[in-house]
Parts: C-alpha cells; structure tokens; sequence
C-alpha cells in the first residue's frame, strides 16, 4: 500500500483532536487556529490567557481585532490573509505580540494553512513563541559554531584544540566547558563522532577499502577507525557496510536495519 495511503486509512481512524494535548504541554509556545474568516477558533491554555479568556471556548470566534491593538491585529491580519490566499506557510515571522505583562514584545511566529477535505483553504493554525527566549536558547550552539564548521573543514588533519578556542574566542577550558554543556561531550568527542559519520557516508557511498576511509577521515589507521566505529555505532565498519550496502540510505544515526 502506498505510503500516502496509509497514512490517510490511519489518520481515519483517529479521534478528533486526538494530538490537540500536545500543544498544552509544549514549553513557552502558543499555538492557535483561525477559521477561513480569521476567527479564532482554538488554542492552548497559554495562548488562551494570553488572550484574556477563562477558557477556549470563551476565545472561540473573536478576531485579533477584539483583542488586540489596531496595529498588532492588522499585521496579523495581513499575514493571514498572505497563507490563506497562497496555501503556502509563513515561516519564522519576527512581529510584535504581547508579553505576560501585556507590554509589546519581539515573537517569532509559524502560520500554516489548514485545508478541507475537498482541498480548500479552511483556515490556518500557528505557533508563537518569544524571539529573546528562542535567540537565548540557540546562542550556545551560535557560540561554537565556527568551532563546528573547523573542525568538519578539517576532518582529515590533526585538531590542535588552542586553535580552535582561539577561532572562538575561548580558552581551551571554556571551550571544554562549552562543548559539555552544549552537546554533553568534549570536543574531542565530538570530533571523533564528525569523523564516524562521514566514515558511515563514505562506507555506504563509496568503494574505498575501510583503511582508505580510515585515513582520509583523519584515523591513524584500520584499527583505530574500526574501535571508535564500533564504540559509537555498535557494529564495525564492514558489518555497517554490509547492512546499507543494497538499500542506499543514508543516516548514520538510524538503528540498523535487522
């Protein structure tokens, strides 16, 4: 069968609103939907208050123009017009939206459109969420990242790791520090599961011997490879060859196939 049927036959069977309870427990993010007419006509509990409403049901069929600022609800409102009108989403919009204390404040907002079973725009459905609390979040991963670009441009050679704080603006113990806190490992492993995952690449895509590849991704040899291979995938070099070898798909990370 194919896969879009079943997932049709599958979505069928399901309750509705059966995944609606996993917009309540979503940390510090809003999701709402709108009717074809821009009325509201859902949201999680965040959103809900945010809004001023006891409950869901209170909120449902008001426009922004009921709750908001002039200015605030005809920005929303052009935006909404833009993904109904085009059926095509409106990612990562940086607008104003009001704070738990009802001051303006800079959010980042995802509209997607919401279509009817004979494939009419129905509406649309968003998320919202703060654009200082997102730009926090990311900060640590946009501190390293020109540690990260160096060190998957430099696979093959030996990493002195002062430079690459040095690249960063870090001492190599804050750099230590950082990677642990950022991805729960040291630099050093990092790099070893960089190289891992280009070997899976190379095992899979290309003919190379497995010493070859061991070479070219920066392993002093066979050996070496095939031990941190095997630590971090759990199977060696040449059984990971073998398993991928006649399906042509590429993530280092899946489970192997059985």
């Amino acid at each position: 069968m194919p896969i879009n049927t079943i997932k049709e036959a599958w979505q069928e069977t399901l309750r509705p609103g059966s995944v609606s309870g996993l917009f309540e427990n979503l940390p510090h993010t809003l999701y709402f939907a709108k009717d074809r007419k821009r009325r509201l006509v859902a949201g999680n509990k965040l959103f809900v208050e945010r809004c001023g409403y006891s409950d869901e049901a209170e909120m449902s069929g008001h426009s922004d123009y009921d709750i908001f600022s002039v200015d605030m609800a005809e920005t929303f409102r052009s935006t909404d017009e833009l993904v109904i009108k085009s059926g095509e989403p409106r990612i990562g919009l940086i607008e104003l939206f009001p704070n738990l204390l009802g001051d303006p404040e800079l959010f980042i907002t995802d509209k997607i459109p919401l279509f009817s079973t004979t494939g009419e725009c129905a509406g649309l459905c968003g998320i919202v969420r703060s654009y200082e609390r997102a730009h926090a979040t990311q900060q640590p991963y946009l501190d390293l990242l020109p540690a990260i670009e160096y060190l998957k441009a430099n696979l093959a050679t030996k990493i002195a790791f002062p430079e690459v704080a040095r690249i960063v603006g870090m001492s190599v113990r804050k750099l230590q520090r950082r990677f642990i806190e950022t991805y729960t490992v040291t630099p050093q492993h990092y790099l070893a599961k960089l190289r891992v995952m280009k070997g899976c690449e190379l095992l899979v895509q290309t003919n190379q011997s497995i010493t070859e590849i061991a070479i070219d991704i920066g392993f002093y040899d066979h050996s070496a490879f095939s031990k941190r291979f095997s630590y971090i995938m759990g199977s060696s070099p040449s059984a990971y060859r073998k398993r991928y070898e006649t399906t042509h798909v590429i993530n280092p990370f899946r489970p192997a196939p059985a």
